[in-house]
């Protein structure tokens, strides 16, 4: 057995390993002979059969399996014990010319695609934002509105006044469409619109323009039960029948609503909730802030981080990676479309190993743990025994799939610690409105 590698540049090699006769014979002569005692071949008793037939047979099949056997177990064997950072898998060079029948020594090359060398620099010129997003009064107290209707009574009306809700159904015939919906007026946009509503009473019929009826178009969506695509622009014309006008008591703050929302006697004041609503919001803005400066910062460091890639050597290995052989073609846009995520990954590892930042089963596990600890509180269970979290992690931790999809979100919550601190970063604090129009250009 020999094993040899040629570097072709810093980021391409082949290896090739010669096996020689004495690798194989020993384990091939075994398995024949274990072959002959077995095999059932007409006109000789079983264990009979001459070994000269046995090897014209089987010999060539058993030889190639047991070859491949040990190529694959030394190439392993190899790549492990040499420490080599390849990308993909191994491609075999093809080989039209073995000769199973006569050749004692064999010879095989497999290509390599190296991983580049490279630095991680965090320190970007420019600071990268790292927004701290509050609860400002304004939400805080539209949200005091907003648990208030959702517990309040339903007080049935004569006619539509601005402060109803309205059920009733959108029709088109011609567009196919019929759907039953409830709303509040200040849905409306317009004082036009608003109009046509007031003074409706139930079995009224309202001829609407749908383009600029609602001041969110996804409301207009779920009012008509239209595709996404189709609910942008759409200008055509829709009658709503009134089925229902209901006006909505606002519920008391009082102790009876605060343990319904909180649990028993967890807040006691007005003040307490605001509080408390304060403090859950800010806990889902920082989930979204974070997010925002993940992507950031993978953004700057794909962009900022240079290094080359094997890419031949990557578009001949996706052809055969997946489940179905993709033309060359095909493989190269693969490639283009794969790219940068496979850029970050190699980042992502660099950055781990530089910072000695592990994953290991306590991470996955205690991970697990925070986010059924997080789908229980949601169903009142606010303080669930340490044995039935520990039981139903066993449970999550048992699929392989979670497994997976938890170690990454530990990956991304240590790197964004590490970018925290040693990133250059600016923190900026805004309101939750303010923050959706500044990254997303439009108000929530």
């Amino acid at each position: 057995m020999n094993i040899t590698r040629q570097d072709i540049d810093a980021l391409n090699a082949v290896v090739k390993i010669d096996i020689a006769k004495a690798d194989y014979s020993e384990k091939v002569e075994k398995i024949l002979t274990d072959y002959r005692k077995t095999a059932n071949i007409p006109g000789f008793r079983k264990g009979q059969v001459p070994m000269g037939m046995v090897k014209k047979q089987y010999g060539k099949a058993v030889l190639a399996e047991e070859v491949n056997k040990i190529l694959q177990a030394e190439l392993n064997k190899y790549l492990t014990e040499s420490k080599l950072d390849i990308l993909g898998n191994p491609l075999p060079r093809m080989q039209d010319d073995i000769n199973w029948d006569t050749a004692e020594d064999y010879s095989f090359e497999f290509e390599l695609g190296l991983s580049p060398k490279f630095d991680v620099n965090l320190k970007s010129k420019k600071a990268i934002t790292q927004y701290n997003i509050v609860a400002d009064k304004k939400m805080i107290d539209d949200q005091i509105v907003n648990i208030q209707k959702q517990y309040g009574k339903l007080i049935s009306q004569d006619e539509v006044l601005k402060e109803s809700e309205i059920t009733g159904t959108f029709t088109n015939e011609a567009e196919g469409i019929e759907n039953k919906f409830n709303f509040s007026l200040d849905l409306i946009k317009g004082k036009t619109n608003e109009k046509k509503f007031v003074g409706a009473k139930v079995g009224d019929q309202i001829n609407l323009k749908t383009k600029g009826l609602f001041k969110d178009e996804h409301t207009l969506e779920n009012a008509l039960k239209v595709e996404h695509d189709k609910v942008h622009g759409l200008n055509i014309d829709v009658v709503f029948e009134v089925n229902e006008v209901n006006t909505r008591e606002l519920a008391e703050l009082d102790q009876e609503l605060f343990d319904k929302l909180f649990g028993k006697d967890a807040v006691k004041t007005v003040s307490e909730v605001k509080t408390k609503i304060k403090e859950d919001a800010e806990k889902q803005f920082t989930q979204q802030s974070d997010q925002k400066f993940l992507n950031d910062v993978t953004e700057y460091l794909v962009e900022n981080t240079k290094f080359d890639l094997p890419t031949e050597f990557l578009t001949k290995w996706m052809q055969t990676a997946g489940e179905k052989q993709l033309t060359l073609e095909e493989a190269k846009e693969e490639y283009a479309k794969s790219e940068k995520s496979l850029r970050y990954q190699l980042i992502e590892g660099k950055l781990m190993q530089d910072n000695d930042l592990k994953v290991d089963f306590e991470d996955v596990k205690e991970s697990a743990k925070g986010m059924i600890r997080t789908q229980m509180a949601q169903f009142g269970q606010t303080n669930p025994a340490e044995k039935e979290l520990e039981d139903i992690a066993a449970r999550v931790l048992s699929n392989q799939d979670e497994v997976r999809k938890i170690s990454e979100q530990v990956v991304s919550q240590k790197l964004l610690t590490l970018y925290k601190e040693k990133a250059n970063v600016k923190t900026k604090e805004m309101s939750y409105e303010d923050f959706v129009t500044e990254v997303y250009g439009a108000k929530k």
